[in-house]
């Protein structure tokens, strides 16, 4: 059965340090079908399926930060498509967009795009994100462990047929796809789609020693602006990406650079997992239950934890890629990518 929409309250989100948290991220699973490398282990142990919160919880928990002044909402994982009712829970929020909402989007692999770009646009998702390092089918293989690039490329092609616009997500990795970068732009201009390059991050323990491919986006961004006409944009997309436009098209490039350019004064947004944790910074790990919140004490409890939440939120994050440890242990895919 579903819930009733949770009742409007505008009190606004707004954290210790004064940022009005106007964005939340929902991992939907913390599961994937890749194992990329910057990301997880080869060898993944995942939360049992009877931990994760129900649909109808995530939608009123999704519900109740829209009455309380979320505008933006992105459901991620993991890979989001993976869960079998993550269209329906599109279709729940997307319901809300024009009534507190102002915009749901996805991020993905891409893997399953193809089948689920049509569900997405009429659920009312119109931008998704999806995660592409390299189009070499013996990289792209290589980074993913076992993913099949061409799959991902067709699912772009019918996101766009459905009528989504695609942007393009590169995490800049030394030694692997550093070459690719320059070529990467130059495709997204042909097929007219956004890219945004951003830095490895270190969070939850993976295989590989991430300070070996740490590429530092301040270089990069350097040499692109040598080759190409790019100029600044003050576009802003909800999420800490720093934007510049080839000049003479419509695409945008973006810089997320945690390492070596640190937005957290910025912030805006909140994450929670496929558990009911609410995170309030990807490198902290102070949180809440919101899944033990609401089903103790409903609505009432519900907004006491995610007070006591925001009055948690870090002023900035403590990421270092030269230390031994990562920032903190779980992994992105549990909090959200």
């Amino acid at each position: 059965m579903a819930c009733a929409p949770a009742p409007v309250d505008r009190r606004a989100l707004v954290d210790g340090h004064g940022r009005t948290i106007s964005y939340l991220r929902i991992s939907v699973t913390d599961r994937c079908d890749l194992r990329c490398r910057y990301c997880m282990s080869e060898q993944m142990t995942f939360l049992p399926r009877d931990a994760l919160l129900r649909l109808e919880e995530i939608a009123l928990i999704a519900e109740r930060f829209i009455a309380r002044g979320v505008r933006k909402i992105r459901l991620t994982g993991g890979e989001p498509l993976v869960r079998r009712d993550a269209i329906d829970l599109a279709r729940r929020l997307g319901r809300r967009i024009g009534d507190g909402l102002d915009e749901l989007t996805l991020t993905t692999n891409g893997m399953r795009l193809a089948e689920h770009a049509p569900a997405l646009f009429d659920a009312g998702v119109r931008r998704v994100n999806v995660s592409l390092d390299s189009r070499d089918p013996d990289i792209f293989r290589y980074i993913t462990r076992h993913g099949e690039v061409a799959q991902v490329l067709a699912g772009i092609a019918a996101a766009q047929a459905a009528g989504l616009a695609v942007k393009i997500n590169m995490v800049a990795l030394k030694g692997l796809n550093g070459a690719e970068i320059a070529p990467m732009l130059e495709w997204c201009v042909d097929q007219r789609l956004d890219l945004t390059l951003i830095e490895t991050m270190p969070v939850g323990v993976i295989d590989e020693d991430r300070a070996e491919r740490f590429l530092p986006l301040t270089g990069v961004l350097a040499e692109l602006q040598e080759r190409f006409p790019l100029v600044r944009d003050d576009h802003r997309s909800g999420g800490p990406a720093r934007y510049w436009r080839m000049e003479g098209t419509s695409t945008r490039l973006g810089l997320i650079s945690p390492l070596t350019s640190n937005f957290c004064d910025t912030c805006n947004r909140v994450r929670l997992t496929t558990e009911g944790k609410l995170y309030m910074c990807l490198g902290q790990d102070d949180h809440a239950d919101l899944k033990a919140a609401i089903r103790s004490g409903g609505l009432p409890a519900l907004d006491e934890a995610i007070d006591r939440a925001l009055s948690l939120k870090p002023a900035r994050h403590d990421f270092r890629i030269d230390a031994r440890a990562p920032a903190v242990a779980r992994h992105m895919s549990v909090t959200g990518g």
